[in-house]
């Protein structure tokens, strides 16, 4: 608990998180998967207790399940059931919230896992198809829910691949949206994406090094487009970041926004015969994936089947075989290795969060009214037996300050919990 990001049990959490700051005059951005609908629904009651007004509320949930599925394992539903929960925020929020972006279609993992930069483009894209395919599906105006959907892409070391996939990305996007669900309104066109910049690129031997990897990294975002952007600190492959290594992370991207220019133009290398033929070649390969994808009958039959999973380990395994063999040298680890090197102060959480936490929770337990939560909980399940929209009973559920596994463990009676399909 609280060793990789806050502890959020029960909207007791969130008041105690948000307490001074108005929800009504910041953007946040949560990112949280499998419980997304539950979070969510405790950040709205914080604001609801503040007085702000939903349909002013504006920020960012991930809930992209479908690449927890392919890359990050952290799913609990199976696939068609938390694809429900999905289509379920779009319609809530269209309605309820619609400045928030209720979707960031994650390539992020989906490159940490091992892909490829085309592999991480496609299986994306491909993953907010099928997000855009559930959502007309499920009876929803292309037009209403799309505007809200946003991404997230990895940026990666080999500096012009890195641009042409974003570039690859923009034009793809924009072209499925038109050409394959005929969406009018300009905004449905738009991929709007933020850039987190490679972690697994990083490595604990001379972790210094780290600073220029980011750097370049980052380069590469804002050259290929990026409307926001996290850089990742130098030791990140040892622990969570110092407040240094941190700020040194912000002053990275602070250098690269005042300092460089870099920002001042849109598609700086627009025309250059090298970067247009790579965005070419990046759009054929991620065009070839969505055939073979859409063969299958959408992601979700892919990922039930294994395939991109299968295509993510294969990557995955070649790359390790070429650094190995020393075909791909990563300065510090396969070439350039200095003996001996200084410790550099790395971040370290006790375990004092954990038990004041738990304290915390049976305090809870203790003092809520759990009459309530039951009848909340039962009505949980009860729509979700049935067809209609899950936001509205678990915003009761959280309302009653019934806990996320309280939530989660309701909805697991209900629909069962995913088994991964062993790869072979």
């Amino acid at each position: 608990m609280g060793k990789c990001g806050v502890s959020i049990v029960s909207l007791a959490d969130m008041e105690r998180l948000f307490d001074g700051i108005d929800l009504g005059a910041i953007t946040t951005s949560m990112t949280i998967n499998s419980p997304a609908p539950m979070i969510f629904a405790m950040y709205l009651a914080v604001a609801e207790q503040q007085g702000a007004n939903w349909k002013a509320l504006s920020g960012t949930i991930q809930n992209d399940i479908l690449k927890e599925f392919i890359a990050q394992k952290e799913y609990i539903f199976p696939p068609r059931q938390s694809m429900r929960l999905i289509t379920d925020i779009f319609a809530f929020c269209a309605k309820e919230v619609p400045k928030w972006n209720t979707i960031s279609v994650s390539g992020y993992h989906i490159r940490e896992a091992g892909a490829t930069a085309a592999q991480e483009l496609a299986f994306t894209l491909r993953d907010g198809i099928e997000y855009v395919q559930y959502g007309i599906n499920a009876g929803l105006d292309v037009d209403v829910f799309a505007p809200q959907i946003s991404f997230f892409f990895n940026s990666h070391s080999d500096f012009f691949e890195e641009i042409a996939k974003f570039r690859a990305a923009r034009r793809l996007w924009a072209e499925v949206m038109r050409d394959r669900f005929k969406a009018k309104n300009e905004r449905s066109w738009k991929l709007r994406f933020h850039t987190q910049t490679a972690g697994v690129s990083l490595t604990a031997q001379q972790p210094y090094n780290n600073v220029v990897r980011t750097a370049l990294q980052a380069l590469a975002a804002v050259l290929g487009g990026t409307q926001s952007l996290h850089t990742n600190s130098l030791d990140e492959a040892l622990a969570l970041p110092t407040a240094e290594a941190a700020t040194l992370a912000l002053r990275t991207q602070q250098i690269l926004a005042y300092e460089s220019g870099v920002t001042n133009v849109v598609d700086p290398l627009g025309g250059s015969y090298f970067l247009e033929t790579l965005t070419l070649d990046m759009e054929r390969e991620a065009k070839n994936y969505f055939d073979i994808i859409d063969r299958m009958g959408g992601m979700v039959e892919a990922v039930e089947q294994g395939f991109p999973q299968k295509e993510i380990a294969e990557a995955s395994y070649k790359f390790q075989q070429s650094v190995e063999k020393r075909e791909k040298i990563i300065v510090g680890v396969n070439d350039f290795v200095q003996e001996d090197e200084e410790p550099i102060p790395i971040l370290y959480i006790d375990d004092t969060t954990a038990n004041r936490q738990l304290a915390r929770l049976a305090e809870l337990r203790r003092t809520r009214d759990n009459e309530k939560v039951r009848h909340a909980i039962d009505t949980l399940k009860e729509t979700a037996r049935g067809s209609g929209n899950t936001m509205y009973p678990l915003m009761d559920c959280v309302r009653a300050y019934a806990t996320v596994g309280e939530m989660c463990d309701a909805l697991r009676e209900v629909w069962g919990e995913y088994e991964e399909v062993p790869l072979i």
